[in-house]
């Protein structure tokens, strides 16, 4: 009498959507569970009592934004004037067919580049009346508006060659063929093209210089000359209280933020015309 054997059915296998869903599930699941762990171990009472404090904040106002956001936005704007000054002559420089002005092009771009903001700051602030004796226009706002956009031309080279070079060298040719002069066709017709292209990183650049004119405070102020970290964090020393710099970062999101959004909106307006 010979026995019948039985066969298991092969064990059932997730589908590939499956598989997803449930690794899905998981990262929902490790957030909620680390949100929860956090809510349950914070001191919410001191973080109110040391980062939320209303009176406090609301002693910060209107200074802060009368005097504090506007230096900060007058700091950023002549920064960002001189960097694309900077900038463009340096992108000019290093697509010269002269060897010399390339070479010095690169020299000024990897050497600003290389070199912490900070630290061109305290140079260009300290460094330049001692050796030379001689002061910026504007005291220590002019130097530090001098150094910030030194350093945002070196960046700022990088993104307008790149948008020169992104222009089809076809249009110049035919330019030329008209008797245009190669100036007189890079004038008219190549970076107006080229500064719709980096429209977006030059916004960025911006948003960047928002954040760096923090930086100011290595060179030092007078009490009117304050940008929105400096004032904040004097503020929090005399109250030995972090509201005021949660107060300042909102300004700086105040600002920051819809100009990020601006920056969006026109990477999708270039990507669309493409």
């Amino acid at each position: 009498m010979s026995a019948t054997t039985t066969v298991a059915p092969p064990p059932h296998r997730l589908s590939r959507r499956q598989r997803q869903l449930l690794f899905r599930l998981s990262l929902y699941a490790l957030l909620v569970i680390g949100a929860a762990a956090l809510i349950i171990v914070a001191d919410w009472g001191k973080i109110g009592r040391s980062f939320f404090n209303l009176d406090i904040a609301s002693s910060t106002f209107p200074l802060i934004v009368t005097r504090a956001a506007k230096n900060t936005i007058i700091y950023t704007l002549g920064s960002f004037g001189l960097g694309l000054f900077l900038g463009l002559a340096l992108a000019l420089m290093k697509l010269s067919p002269i060897a010399p002005y390339r070479w010095m092009a690169t020299a000024y771009i990897e050497f600003f580049r290389g070199l912490p903001a900070i630290l061109t700051l305290f140079l260009v602030g300290f460094g330049v009346p001692i050796a030379f004796g001689w002061r910026f226009p504007g005291g220590t706002i002019g130097a530090g508006i001098v150094g910030l956009g030194a350093v945002a031309g070196a960046y700022m080279a990088e993104t307008i060659r790149a948008g020169i070079e992104a222009v089809d060298k076809g249009q110049v040719e035919a330019a030329r063929s008209l008797g245009m002069t190669q100036s007189r066709a890079m004038v008219s017709i190549v970076l107006p093209q080229a500064f719709r292209i980096i429209i977006p990183p030059l916004t960025n650049e911006i948003v960047l210089l928002i954040k760096d004119t923090s930086l100011f405070f290595v060179i030092g102020f007078q009490v009117k000359e304050k940008d929105l970290f400096t004032f904040g964090r004097d503020i929090a020393n005399d109250q030995f209280n972090s509201t005021p710099l949660i107060v300042a970062g909102l300004m700086y999101l105040a600002i920051t933020l819809p100009l990020t959004r601006l920056v969006a909106q026109l990477e999708k307006r270039n990507r669309a015309s493409k």
